[in-house]
């Protein structure tokens, strides 16, 4: 039998009575996905991984590089706490995650070191190697400028290193252990500031929005950085 136009036009998503009973206005914890046309903005870029279950992926082995803050305190709440105690071969505890993060602190100041800060320390999962942007002495969050030089070490890190891609990233928002905040703002900058310095820095892999971000239907997203460059038109009034 062959399809009508509005059957090609307008695809059913799910068998049954699926497309009436899964209503996006039932849901509140939805996107609104825009469409991006293929091959604008061509160069590296960052796919967004929005709705998708970070460390479910992780643990399914899609990704081989995980990047995600750490610090010399407490680690408890953060993603690699979850991912060291869900990951069965793994040597590493929550623990001792800050501890080396701690000992690794405590070795650079000795040596004066801490203009060159945040370090990226590298930490062995056997089936997921953990980039992890250590917080800067002194600091109970991130900058945007701290996130700008620690991407572009581990920018330099992915090189060249096939064996150490696909590369996941968190988004560094709405985080419990390790915040984000922009000293000129007062609070934490935008997921697209965040995008641009990341792109800026030469990462080119996939991010993760935070849950939160979930919640925001009304307001339209994109699936890829750099951004359509419609949006910048938009933005200075253009028609």
């Amino acid at each position: 039998m062959s399809q009508t136009s509005e059957q090609i036009d307008n695809p059913m998503l799910y068998d049954d009575d699926g497309d009436a009973l899964v209503r996006a206005d039932q849901s509140s914890d939805r996107v609104t996905l825009l469409p991006q046309r293929t091959g604008e903005n061509p160069g590296a870029r960052a796919r967004i991984m929005w709705g998708q279950d970070m460390l479910r992926d992780l643990l399914d082995g899609r990704y081989r590089t995980l990047v995600c803050g750490v610090n010399a305190e407490d680690n408890g709440r953060g993603i690699i706490s979850q991912l060291v105690e869900l990951s069965p071969t793994s040597q590493w505890t929550p623990q001792n995650v800050t501890s080396y993060a701690k000992l690794f602190h405590d070795s650079m100041a000795s040596h004066d070191g801490q203009s060159r800060e945040p370090y990226v320390l590298k930490f062995d999962l056997d089936k997921i190697l953990v980039l992890g942007l250590l917080r800067p002495s002194g600091q109970d969050h991130f900058t945007p400028d701290d996130l700008s030089r620690g991407f572009k070490t581990v920018a330099s890190m992915l090189d060249e290193r096939h064996d150490r891609r696909p590369v996941a990233s968190v988004s560094f928002l709405g985080a419990r252990s390790n915040r984000l905040l922009d000293p000129k703002l007062g609070r934490e900058p935008s997921f697209e500031s965040v995008l641009r310095l990341m792109h800026a820095s030469g990462f080119s892999g996939d991010v993760y929005p935070s849950p939160s971000m979930w919640r925001r239907a009304g307001v339209g997203v994109f699936s890829a950085y750099p951004f359509p460059a419609g949006l910048d038109a938009m933005r200075s009034g253009s028609s």
